[in-house]
């Protein structure tokens, strides 16, 4: 079986889902043998607010850009985390926004769904902006009104059916390219990679998780709202460096 980095393709993949989504998922990827690592701490509940927020303001907007190449993240509009929410710390020209994103925005199941180390910089393409950046500052709301995982899980639910949150538009993606990101605290904290979104559908249908196919379809809206998510691996960070790939 190929080796990528001292890991077999199997076990690759698994590592990919797991910082992607900012979960380890059992049997995802339909591996045949082995058990998913677990994350090297135990995050069980919240950790204080002041850790999962940057000091550095400028810091975050550098971050935040970092997802996508330079020509899209410079007439980006960019957000970054305060005490009371998500604020806008450059207005934008493209209908592009760039955030830096915290592990709450995991599936229900999520071991590092408190994780307050993880990192995960986006950029999401005006479809995205309008109908999926809604959910983050949603879910982020409730985590500052001390909501609990399984409560943030529902009122995302909860908020959907009501259509506090908008409906999906088509051609919604986004750029997840940072060489700075980081989504676990396994062993690979990070790949460059683009994100689609889609109404749920078989994944066959993206030829997703198929034998030597680079798309993934990973569940981090799962019980929450109705919004299939397709990774695809790039092999360039939004640097224009090399990035290793699958």
């Amino acid at each position: 079986m190929l080796e990528v980095r001292g890991k077999t393709m199997n076990q690759k993949r698994l590592v990919i889902v797991a910082y992607l989504s900012f979960v380890l998922i059992l049997g995802l990827l339909g591996m045949k043998q082995g058990q998913a690592q677990a994350p090297k701490t135990a995050y069980s509940n919240m950790a204080p607010l002041d850790q999962y927020l940057m000091a550095d303001r400028n810091a975050e907007i550098a971050l935040a850009r970092s997802a996508a190449p330079e020509a899209i993240s410079r007439e980006a509009k960019i957000l970054v985390l305060g005490r009371h929410g998500y604020e806008t710390a450059v207005e934008g020209e493209n209908g592009f926004v760039c955030v830096v994103e915290r592990g709450w925005m995991s599936p229900s199941d999520a071991q590092e769904f408190w994780n307050p180390r993880l990192r995960g910089p986006i950029c999401f393409n005006p479809p995205a902006a309008r109908s999926v950046l809604p959910t983050t500052l949603k879910r982020t709301e409730m985590v500052l009104a001390g909501r609990t995982k399984a409560e943030i899980i529902e009122g995302n639910k909860t908020a959907f059916e009501k259509g506090e949150l908008p409906a999906l538009e088509p051609g919604a993606m986004s750029y997840m390219m940072s060489k700075e990101a980081y989504l676990t605290d396994n062993d690979d904290h990070n790949l460059a990679h683009l994100m689609f979104y889609a109404p749920p559908l078989d994944g066959k249908a993206w030829g997703a998780d198929l034998p030597k196919s680079p798309v993934m379809l990973i569940p981090q809206f799962k019980g929450a709202q109705p919004i299939d998510v397709f990774i695809v691996p790039v092999g360039r960070w939004s640097d224009g460096s090399a990035a290793p790939v699958m």
